[in-house]
């Protein structure tokens, strides 16, 4: 008969529900059957052998918690008989031989692309980069001109004939921050002044802020002075239609651009999951693995965030640095975002969400396990601070929490043209640039086709080259402009900043 579940790798003792199962039910799985002791929802996992009451669960071929109870073949495994087995601290090794191992393994996967790399059609940037929309963007200073900002964009719409947009990138910061909160506000907002997908910025502040114009202009840098426009709106009698004379030079800039042909090489894609449930890292995530592993062997960038959600999962990626020196890194990437919770006096395992729970998670290294699957088995070649842009090509960490707009922000503003977001809960949320929706399971994705850009649950019954051979073709639709996301469709886009001290 048929199997009702899925075992992710051989040394597991549970497997994973691929739909509701009931108490009774006969269960074939590895050439054996065993009965339902209680009802399993779909998503969560089965004892697939009796497990003692100590013994270590193990998912992915790892541990991600340890039994509160013994549990019987054929019973429901979840946060009610299980308990992480994560801490405060934890010891690291640098595992040389496996790093090696890796990286001689993703040479041949480089082979691949070396005759050809696909190509895409992108705006070409003065400073060599691309955009994959030519978008006229304002980004506020400081909270004060919110407003303002807001108005602005209505009229541009309205007004200005711009395909693909304009957009207000508005926030509550910019002053009354003090030290690294106030520091990482404008490097975020300088990363986005500088994105690729803007064809076209307005700088508007107010006058009086703490991110000064004049400091914010020395953060920012060199900028075409055609494209990019700084105002003062204290300093204008009627500062709605100054800047709008200001957005009209800066379309006019903008109206020549045109797409011409790109490898698909020059993209940097962001890999974000919310919302995640028992098959997020069964299907999605392993899916976008899969992009990832084939957008870096052709010398694309890839980025990799959501520090918290890495813990218990961390050895993983360490054991794929190039190098001892990038190992230390993921070290400090990981260690740095404990210290964040202990002096805030959390513990660093209170994860997975309610809603992680309902879908199947039971802890966080089940939810960090499946979590970096998006990373696929590419080298790690770079670990970037919070605000830094993309130097290095390849596989890059991103130092930034698990919320879903804080880190979609930190990934824009890295430099991401677009970003792949896995969900098995939904969501509607979408980045500044776009936030291709992948589900988990078919019924998210025929539940919510409003919010969901791409069916991962295809690979319950697909072939995976086959399912993943789509997603690429998806991909490369939206980057040469042929398709918008649901975010997009939706006007669903906005940024949100990190922050971790005082308030003035």
């Amino acid at each position: 008969m048929e199997s009702k579940l899925i075992k992710i790798n051989g040394q597991d003792n549970v497997a994973v529900a691929i739909s509701a199962l009931t108490k009774g039910d006969v269960i074939s799985l590895d050439g054996k059957t065993f009965t339902l002791v209680t009802d399993v929802p779909a998503g969560h996992k089965v004892a697939i052998k009796d497990i003692k009451r100590g013994e270590k669960i193990i998912k992915y071929g790892f541990p991600i918690g340890e039994t509160k109870e013994n549990i019987s073949t054929g019973e429901h495994v979840h946060a009610f008989n299980i308990h992480t087995l994560l801490s405060e601290s934890a010891e690291y090794t640098y595992d040389e031989k496996a790093a090696k191992e890796n990286l001689e393994s993703f040479k041949e996967e480089q082979k691949k692309w070396e005759s050809e790399v696909p190509v895409i059609k992108a705006f070409k940037r003065e400073d060599g980069k691309i955009g994959i929309r030519n978008q006229l963007w304002i980004v506020p200073t400081v909270g004060c001109v919110n407003g303002i900002s807001k108005e602005l964009e209505r009229w541009g719409n309205e007004s200005l004939g711009i395909k693909d947009g304009v957009h207000a990138w508005t926030h509550p910061y910019g002053c009354s921050q003090m030290g690294e909160d106030h520091e990482n506000t404008r490097k975020i907002l300088a990363d986005l002044v500088h994105h690729p997908n803007a064809g076209g910025v307005l700088v508007l502040g107010l006058g009086c802020e703490n991110n000064t114009m004049d400091s914010f202009k020395e953060l920012v840098g060199k900028v075409n002075e055609k494209r990019v426009k700084f105002v003062i709106a204290q300093e204008h009698e009627d500062e709605i239609e100054f800047c709008k004379e200001e957005m009209k030079k800066i379309a006019d800039e903008m109206r020549g651009d045109e797409r011409t042909a790109s490898p698909m090489s020059d993209l940097i894609v962001g890999f974000k999951c919310g919302g995640s449930d028992g098959f997020s890292g069964i299907t999605a995530n392993p899916l976008v693995g899969r992009f990832c592993n084939r957008l870096t062997a052709m010398g694309g960038t890839a980025i990799l965030t959501e520090v918290p959600e890495m813990f218990g999962a961390e050895q993983m990626l360490m054991n794929r640095a190039i190098n001892k020196e990038v190992y230390e890194e993921v070290v400090n990437l990981i260690n740095s975002f404990k210290d964040y919770f202990v002096e805030h006096h959390q513990v660093v395992y209170e994860n997975p969400s309610p809603g992680n729970k309902a879908g199947g998670i039971s802890t966080l290294e089940d939810k960090s396990l499946g979590c970096v699957q998006k990373g696929g088995t590419a080298p790690v070649c770079a670990v970037l601070k919070y605000g830094d842009r993309v130097k290095e090509k390849g596989l890059n960490l991103l130092l930034g929490p698990g919320n879903d707009i804080v880190s979609t922000t930190a990934q824009t503003a890295a430099g991401a043209h677009m970003i792949l977001f896995t969900t098995g809960r939904g969501t509607p949320l979408g980045a500044p640039v776009p936030t291709v929706k992948i589900a988990t399971n078919p019924t998210l994705a025929q539940r919510k086709p409003n919010w969901i850009d791409f069916n991962a649950g295809e690979l319950l019954k697909k072939d995976a080259e086959d399912v993943t051979n789509s997603l690429v073709q998806l991909i490369t639709e939206i980057a040469n402009g042929e398709k918008q996301t649901k975010n997009e469709i939706n006007g669903y886009a906005e940024i949100s900043l990190f922050k971790d001290g005082v308030i003035l």
